[in-house]
């Protein structure tokens, strides 16, 4: 029985964990845009947060991500790559002449936003491990 609690416990706290681990990365990717503002061809990348985490939570709760069409039953199913983890290239707002795709305005709106964000969500588990620890405590 504790096993059940312990595994709904997990489900519970599983959305948050991931959702953090993906805005850590890509807090780890707006500050190398910005380390690289100047230096020549780096091109900007970013993560779109919303469709890489409903990526994670499929992956985690064992559904396919994407499946293709077979024209044939002898074509090979196609493989997921998770090379990239959700890593795109930002588009170019306006252009350099050494090739940078970094705006220091947009990058430093980005980062800022995504940790402001980020300590939402610690948050919100702060808050809901709270209400779990007065339920338990019958409080």
């Amino acid at each position: 029985m504790p096993e059940i609690t312990v595994n709904r416990l997990d489900d519970y706290l599983k959305f948050h964990e991931t959702a953090l681990s993906i805005r850590g990365q890509r807090q780890q990717l707006l500050a190398s845009n910005i380390a690289n503002a100047d230096t020549p061809n780096y091109k900007a990348r970013d993560i779109d947060f919303a469709s890489t985490l409903q990526t994670a939570l499929g992956v985690q709760q064992g559904k396919p991500v994407t499946e293709l069409n077979k024209t044939a039953a002898k074509h090979l199913d196609a493989k997921q790559s998770g090379d990239n983890d959700g890593v795109l290239y930002r588009k170019e707002v306006q252009g350099n002449i050494d090739g940078n795709t970094v705006d220091l305005d947009v990058e430093r709106n980005q980062f800022t936003e995504n940790a402001l964000r980020y300590e939402a969500s610690l948050t919100m588990i702060n808050m809901q491990i709270k209400g779990m620890l007065a339920a338990i405590q019958g409080q």
